[in-house]
């Protein structure tokens, strides 16, 4: 049977370190997860019990190819109780995932041949799915002096789009308004799309996130109920299209997904008042942030770019490997402790840096970090 030349794209390396360390864990070893990008709390309870009265009464079947209309306007509420955004629900596309909403948003800018800018490092699945559609990924290496974000001067020539993140994956650091501004600016200039990533709003711990919203009609935005909400395995997310996009998008929605699912749009809806249950889980991950910007440093790690939001801190380990994903099996084996290899979001300099999520309990956050410390005290 043959292959496809699109299909071969390369393997997300954080699945295979999460892998290792299940093997880990069958085998007795009880494992600090620092590894994995999801938040170690469950849906929030209003959405657990919306979702079970509706499966008493309702059938969940098909839904229209853009969402239930309640939650595209619980969505669009969102906007305007997070940003002050007056937002027309007729814009919001809610989707499989948000990785189902860069493949409807891919779908409706870009051509086969087409070549698409991103910031790396960056989140490792914005190249793969793009060259499953046989578009070229460009990437844009930051630098940890603009706090691994892109800026306008950089943005390469002959792109048809800029994808951006904020926060980011893995660096966790944000793009203020006039920063964002002046790439959303310099993209339209060049008649670029515009797509920017913002997965991990709601999780900030000083200013809040920027949303491009804010600053332009003309952008794709794309989010989830994944990361704040705490919902990454119901997969339902949602995207912003410009009014001009709604129609091509649903066509591509109709065809490529038929619906969300219904059940996680009946959940996701009542999520969105989950606000307490949410804020407290956010108060946990601001004190994980405390304690490792405080233990990375005294345990060896000690260029880092610290934060603005999401649950990941960066690190520079040049001094210490070449090979990180060699160094991330040693710290697995010796130390029990999982971390992610750079090489997942930078494939030029991944191999000199990791990646620690500090998404799970403040408990575990601490005995990771002490881990760590002797782990690098005994190299």
């Amino acid at each position: 049977m043959r292959f496809s030349s699109r299909g071969q794209v390369d393997p997300f390396i954080v699945m295979d370190v999460m892998e290792a360390a299940r093997a880990a864990e069958a085998a007795g070893r009880h494992i600090i997860h620092m590894e994995v990008g999801q938040p170690s709390t469950p849906a929030p309870a209003v959405a657990r019990a919306a979702l079970a009265a509706a499966l008493e009464r309702e059938a969940l079947g098909y839904t229209v190819a853009l969402g239930l209309p309640e939650l595209r306007a619980g969505i669009a509420a969102l906007y305007k109780r997070w940003y002050g955004v007056e937002l027309d629900p007729a814009r919001v596309v809610v989707t499989a995932g948000s990785s189902g909403a860069f493949l409807l948003a891919f779908s409706a800018l870009f051509d086969a041949g087409d070549r698409v800018a991103l910031g790396e490092p960056g989140y490792p699945s914005y190249r793969q799915i793009l060259r499953a559609m046989s578009v070229e990924p460009v990437g844009i290496p930051t630098r940890a002096e603009n706090r691994y974000q892109p800026v306008p001067a950089e943005i390469p020539e002959g792109v048809a789009g800029l994808i951006v993140a904020s926060p980011g994956n893995p660096s966790g650091t944000m793009l203020g308004a006039p920063e964002l501004g002046a790439l959303i600016e310099a993209a339209r200039a060049r008649d670029i799309a515009f797509i920017s990533d913002e997965i991990y709003h709601g999780l900030h711990y000083e200013a809040r996130a920027v949303t491009a919203l804010e600053l332009s009609d003309e952008v794709f935005v794309i989010n989830s109920f994944s990361k704040y909400f705490s919902m990454t395995g119901w997969r339902v997310g949602w995207m912003v299209v410009p009014e001009s996009h709604i129609r091509t998008v649903e066509r591509l929605a109709q065809n490529m997904f038929i619906c969300p699912p219904h059940a996680s749009q009946i959940a996701a809806l009542a999520a969105l008042e989950g606000i307490d249950e949410l804020e407290a889980n956010r108060a946990v991950y601001a004190e994980n942030r405390r304690l490792m910007l405080e233990g990375l440093p005294r345990a060896g790690f000690t260029k880092i770019a610290p934060p603005d939001g999401a649950f990941y801190i960066y690190a520079d380990v040049s001094d210490l490997t070449e090979d990180s994903r060699a160094l991330a099996a040693e710290i697995l084996e010796k130390a029990g402790v999982a971390v992610t290899p750079g090489l997942d979001f930078d494939p030029h300099r991944g191999g000199r840096t990791l990646r620690f999520s500090y998404a799970r309990a403040s408990a575990d956050i601490a005995e990771g970090l002490a881990r760590l410390t002797a782990f690098m005290a005994s190299r």
